[in-house]
């Protein structure tokens, strides 16, 4: 590490109801990797727009290299050598590679054109570097959301920037992925750029980081060297107490078959695939990134047809062409895109929860607003959503209080059958727990659930079996006596 790139001196921001941020510090060398971490609505990503100028500061100040600057937009954050990988991504799908890397500064001729052959070019360079095998030429929403992923980091390498933010860069990459771009974050730090990397995957930050600071409630608690901390220091200080049983779960007698799925193809994506869910189990699905996993569930759910098998609820079979055919049969999913394919960003926290049980409320031209207001009060409370009122936008709300919304709209439909993909992707510690905590509540209430996790230690500590899937296949189910993350990982590569 170096001299200091970034000092950021006690920045404020309030939005309507509620301060993000309230006086916080935090600085950056040359160099190195500095972890900002904390639970959800603490308000990094905040703190991180602000220094990228996608929000304006309302108090406080900000130094780079030493020099008081002020940073009204994205552009004046390009001219500080600042870039940011966010942790949705923000590419234009339609475009091409090379016109995503380049947009808004294209290359251009001497006669003022876009200089097409220079952009394609210095593109596939990019690309050839990072050794993906892509062409600068493919659309974006071809590529797969690891690739897509991959793209966002090579363009913010692209602006030879000298401070990189990465918010969650690798919520939506293989291990083999991951191991590459720390290899890229390495060599980033030996020519003096200084990053700072934000994620809820302990075990990242104590393999990459030097230094991590830690923020709660929208204030800063304190920095330490990761090599003088502990994870269960790290959590103490994020949540403010000590947090024991983490994976909460109670293992109970399961009961009879309440979904069936038998042999069911689709060509190209799923081959045969066959499991039971019993009443008040965990069954969780396991595979490495494209094992069919969630194109599965998707068949069973509606959202997608598949060519052959069948589907049994309740050992009768059933047709079920559409998600409200899949409501009806006590059914529900949720998705592991949340902001693409579950939740309404500029709609409130309440019509997001309330959206599948509107019959229970509305009447003709009637409409009970105060059982809308109690039933989705209910969930706030169960859930521990952090949100002013009900009347809050989810856009507004972090990425982890998103994903407990998406989760109350679900449970509102009082399903028997829930198929929950992913449902703790960038979710903070404290929140997890909360979510195994429902989870374990709802088995024990007799609802059976499907848990699609890419997360190892999260399917072996909440499941009661595990179905593990390799290109569209179901390799085995492993009861609980047989999970450990070897296994596990012997099927999932192909192992019979």
């Amino acid at each position: 590490m170096g001299s200091k790139l970034l000092e950021m001196k006690g920045v404020t921001k309030k939005f309507p109801g509620v301060y993000a941020l309230k006086g916080v510090d935090f600085n950056l060398e040359s160099g190195e990797v500095h972890a900002l971490l904390g639970e959800n609505g603490a308000g990094k990503s905040t703190l991180m727009k602000i220094l990228n100028g996608i929000y304006s500061i309302d108090e406080g100040e900000i130094f780079i290299d030493g020099n008081q600057v002020q940073i009204h937009d994205v552009k004046d954050a390009q001219h500080y050598g600042i870039s940011i990988i966010h942790q949705e991504i923000v590419l234009v799908p339609y475009l091409s590679i090379a016109e995503n890397i380049y947009l808004g500064r294209e290359p251009l001729t001497k006669s003022g054109f876009i200089d097409i052959h220079t952009m394609y070019e210095n593109a596939q360079t990019f690309l050839d570097d990072f050794d993906l095998g892509l062409s600068a030429r493919t659309p974006v929403n071809k590529l797969t959301v690891a690739q897509q992923q991959m793209v966002e980091i090579i363009k913010a390498v692209s602006f030879h920037s000298k401070i990189v933010v990465m918010d969650e860069p690798t919520s939506s990459l293989s291990e083999k992925e991951v191991d590459f771009l720390f290899k890229t974050i390495k060599n980033l730090k030996r020519k003096g750029v200084g990053m700072i990397y934000i994620s809820h995957r302990m075990n990242e930050l104590f393999e990459i980081s030097d230094r991590i600071t830690v923020m709660r409630d929208g204030t800063y608690i304190g920095t330490v060297k990761t090599a003088d901390t502990t994870n269960e220091k790290l959590i103490a200080m994020m949540v403010g107490r000590e947090l024991t049983n983490y994976y909460v779960r109670d293992y109970l007698k399961t009961g009879e078959d309440v979904l069936k799925v038998s042999n069911l193809s689709k060509k190209g994506v799923l081959k045969n695939a066959s499991f039971e869910l019993k009443k008040g189990e965990i069954l969780g699905f396991a595979g490495l990134v494209g094992a069919g996993r969630s194109e599965l569930m998707k068949c069973i759910f509606g959202l997608d047809s598949f060519d052959e098998g069948d589907v049994f609820v309740n050992g009768e079979k059933v047709s079920i062409k559409n998600p409200n055919d899949a409501i009806k049969n006590r059914i529900a999913y949720v998705t592991e895109n949340r902001k693409e394919e579950g939740l309404f960003l500029i709609r409130s926290v309440q019509y997001n929860t309330t959206l599948k049980i509107l019959h229970k409320f509305m009447k003709f031209f009637r409409v009970d607003s105060d059982y809308e207001k109690n039933e989705t009060n209910q969930y706030i409370k169960e859930l521990s959503i952090k949100t002013p009122n009900p009347d809050q936008l989810v856009g507004n709300l972090s990425g982890g209080n998103q994903q407990k919304v998406l989760i109350s709209r679900w449970l509102a439909t009082d399903p028997k059958v829930l198929m929950l993909d992913e449902p703790t992707r960038g979710v903070d510690v404290g929140a997890k727990a909360e979510i195994y905590s429902i989870m374990n509540r709802l088995v024990k209430e007799g609802v059976s659930i499907i848990m699609i996790s890419s997360e190892l230690p999260e399917v072996i500590n909440m499941s009661d079996r595990v179905a593990v899937m390799c290109k569209g296949k179901i390799q085995t189910i492993l009861d609980r006596e047989q999970l450990s993350q070897e296994t596990i990982m012997h099927y999932a590569t192909g192992g019979n």
